[in-house]
């Protein structure tokens, strides 16, 4: 494989994110066609598959909650600092940030795996287990919860691979894991009869191995910073300055399992079973939609970050206002397809008459702000890429738990089940405009007195 490194200082500014992100959104689209491979094969099991599929089900939000350290420690926190420590000239400095990233990453994995090893009984039932689903959501938790570490690591460190320019590589990490993990799924479930468990390890095999290639290319010869043990020794302000820059992107990581807990617990007190599975289908088409815009944000991040880092004012605005122009004109033309097909969308996730009767309606209501995502990525991911924690920390907290909890939870009262569905676009659109307009107003300035002194 040709490996190539990006040049954040010079060229196209549109041209460069465009090709940072293409691979990030092919591995965004593949890590989640591997999480929805898994819910089909557990769910055609021959014995107690929707049961097993329920077991399942429990365990994605603990899961969310433990990949969310890898924003804290890698994509949100210390890969950002590391790109801003390269576009200033300081290598070493970027390399200390990278190896106490690693280091926080291992001992976080460790800590969490025995956490849950200890405490996964109280931990599945808080999450809504039954003793029906529990046995399943225990086998897949506990096999799990030993691939906690090499989780953690590649998560966190292909986020250091893509900052430094590297995005084609950091596509190959997760595709690596999602094709050993589509092998080996049916193999280990179906062949060998492990069922629930046959997932769960074939999922820490495919992470090991992803883990290792990462860790592995950082090591190597290609890349300008290397992951040595050296900068492995944890510094505290080093640390602190991780987290609290990488505090953002876990907190918006860790919301969303809590806000899908109290969505699907409103749905199901106004609307029954049905609704539960109506916000299934609404989350999943969600994560289908989103995988673009998660790409474009995580390649503009280190194009923004590098030049930041660098006092180059011009090119950081240029960044910052065409992650808003990419993300708008996709969002616009999603949004578009969703409310003239929303019947199709639908039926990828079922053929059952009812259910999608109440999803269709649900859906135009659901993606009706859609487009403002556009606002909260761009001034979301502008604050972060430049190292505005507090900022990027509130209005991660803004739209999830300041508007979406409360008014999912009082909607209800006025428009029915219609109302949990009601508090996604009503977030959409305050969150995104105070999120871009509070951005604007703090950062922009910043950033011609940048240019204003580069001129000068």
């Amino acid at each position: 494989m040709k490996i190539h490194q990006a040049d954040f200082s010079k060229g196209k500014v549109s041209a460069l994110i465009l090709r940072v992100s293409f691979p990030l959104i092919v591995a965004e689209f593949v890590n989640l066609l591997y999480n929805m491979v898994d819910r089909i094969y557990i769910g055609h099991l021959a014995e107690n598959g929707s049961v097993a599929l329920t077991g399942l089900g429990l365990c994605f939000p603990i899961i969310s909650l433990i990949s969310a350290f890898a924003k804290l420690f890698g994509s949100n926190g210390g890969a950002p600092l590391c790109a801003m420590e390269r576009g200033r000239g300081d290598a070493k400095e970027a390399s200390r940030v990278m190896g106490n990233s690693f280091t926080l990453s291992v001992v976080t994995g460790f800590i969490l795996m025995m956490i849950v090893l200890i405490f996964h009984k109280p931990i599945l039932y808080a999450f809504g287990a039954s003793d029906s689903t529990y046995p399943y959501a225990r086998d897949y938790m506990l096999i799990y919860s030993v691939g906690t570490i090499p989780v953690l690591v590649t998560l966190s460190m292909n986020a250091f691979i893509n900052s430094q320019g590297f995005a084609t590589i950091g596509m190959v990490t997760v595709i690596i894991g999602a094709v050993l993990n589509i092998i080996l799924d049916p193999i280990l479930i179906f062949v060998f009869g492990l069922g629930v468990k046959g997932a769960a390890i074939a999922t820490v095999f495919s992470q090991t191995v992803s883990c290792i290639f990462a860790v592995g290319f950082l090591r190597g010869k290609s890349v300008e910073i290397k992951l040595v043990i050296s900068d492995m020794k944890p510094e505290l302000g080093r640390c602190l300055k991780i987290m609290g820059l990488g505090t953002s992107g876990f907190t918006m990581g860790a919301t969303n399992s809590v806000v899908q807990l109290v969505c699907n617990k409103c749905a199901f007190l106004w609307g029954g079973d049905i609704y539960v599975g109506v916000m299934t289908i609404l989350n999943s088409v969600r994560e289908i939609y989103n995988t673009f815009i998660n790409g474009i944000g995580g390649g503009a991040s280190p194009v923004m970050s590098f030049n930041y880092g660098a006092k180059d004012g011009t090119r950081t605005r240029k960044a910052s206002n065409f992650t808003l122009f990419c993300v708008l004109v996709y969002t616009t033309a999603a949004w578009l397809l969703i409310i003239i097909f929303p019947k199709t969308m639908v039926m990828f996730f079922t053929q059952d008459a009812a259910m999608i009767e109440a999803a269709v309606p649900a859906l135009r209501i659901y993606f009706f702000g859609f487009v403002f995502m556009a606002f909260q990525t761009s001034g979301q991911q502008t604050f972060v890429a430049l190292g505005k924690a507090k900022q990027a920390v509130f209005f991660s907290l803004f739209r999830k738990v300041i508007i979406v909890v409360p008014l999912t939870i009082i909607l209800p009262y006025f428009f029915g089940v219609y109302g949990v569905v009601l508090a996604e676009p009503i977030s959409n659109v305050i969150g995104g405009l105070v999120a871009y307009c509070s951005m604007r107003h703090m950062v922009m300035p910043e950033l011609r007195a940048m240019e204003a002194e580069k001129a000068s």
